[in-house]
């Protein structure tokens, strides 16, 4: 990644919505026993969103790795770590270990797995 500069606008083809969780809510058994939700805190974010299918994945045989994206993003004080994209219709966690802001260089940077079982 780029350091002291932003990514191009001509990178950033696609569209994402970000979603951030819901306050907790009590159920039967705690806070949020019935499952977290998820609202939509920005739509029609653009975002450079390719498909992470290294060579080494490819090779193990990783399945996973299939429903794996890499995004890049301008700087978004509404995302972080906890944060989920949804993109072509499909929703994002994204991956905590990943997570790469940079305020002054106007970049954020990160993997997402596909959530199964929505």
């Amino acid at each position: 990644m780029a350091t002291g500069t932003a990514y191009s606008t001509g990178m950033m083809d696609k569209l994402i919505t970000i979603q951030n969780r819901k306050a907790a809510s009590l159920g039967s058994y705690g806070l949020d026993s019935g499952g977290a939700e998820f609202e939509d805190t920005i739509q029609d974010m653009p975002a450079d969103v390719t498909w992470s299918k290294g060579k080494r994945a490819l090779n193990e045989g990783a399945i996973d790795a299939y429903g794996v994206v890499e995004v890049r993003m301008r700087w978004y004080d509404g995302i972080n770590m906890r944060s989920r994209i949804v993109y072509e219709g499909e929703v994002y966690q994204i991956l905590p270990e990943t997570f790469h802001a940079d305020y002054q260089a106007n970049t954020i940077q990160f993997l997402a797995q596909v959530v199964i079982n929505e």
